[in-house]
């Protein structure tokens, strides 16, 4: 075991969790506080959701640098996430429009769907690649469990589109915070039958 997998596994269960998704509720509590607000900088003003991203930023900055440190890795998509925010909350705060960050889980959605894909249409899987010692599955597991996770990231692509398109910035910043963690812990939640069929412990015992 490397040093940073010893540094990782000394971690309480509760910091991983709190610097993930940490920012996300405190981005939440902020437009809640802003959202009827307007402010002049620079002679520019601003909505209370665009000040609550140009919070944001910095946080999930700062909350994924400690990350690193405590682990001493970041995984692709907690990279792709910190990039996607900086880039599409940027061009928010520079272009005054909330319309680019509330396309940013439609972009990272799609990207990781196309990226599995890709792996796919390869006969392969690359979540195997990057999970494999967090979840024991057999080679036909992982494939099946690559498949629904690739239409699962389009569905939810799909979903955030018609969200902040068609209703109000309330409800997006609430499917936003919970709705999308809330989808994600069903989807892995309802994989249990295939985890349990496709599981390679009993080998690996035997």
């Amino acid at each position: 075991m490397s040093p940073d997998e010893r540094h990782e596994k000394e971690l309480k269960p509760w910091v991983k969790p709190l610097l993930e998704f940490g920012p996300i509720l405190l981005f939440f509590v902020a437009y809640g506080r802003l959202k009827a607000q307007e402010f002049t900088i620079l002679g520019e003003v601003y909505s209370g959701f665009i000040v609550a991203t140009g919070l944001f930023i910095p946080l999930l900055m700062i909350t994924t640098f400690i990350l690193w440190r405590l682990t001493g890795h970041l995984s692709k998509m907690q990279i792709m996430t910190l990039v996607l925010v900086v880039v599409f909350g940027g061009l928010t705060i520079w272009l005054n429009d909330a319309s680019f960050f509330k396309m940013k889980p439609t972009i990272l959605y799609i990207f990781f769907a196309s990226a599995l894909g890709v792996g796919l249409l390869r006969g392969e899987s690359y979540m195997q690649t990057m999970m494999d010692s967090a979840l024991p599955l057999t080679d036909e597991g992982w494939l099946i469990l690559t498949k629904r996770l690739a239409l699962f990231f389009v569905a939810l692509a799909v979903t955030n589109e018609f969200v902040w398109r068609t209703m109000s910035e309330d409800a997006w910043v609430k499917f936003k915070t919970f709705g999308l963690m809330g989808a994600m812990f069903a989807f892995f939640l309802a994989q249990s039958s295939l985890l349990a069929r496709h599981s390679t412990e009993d080998k690996d015992e035997s």
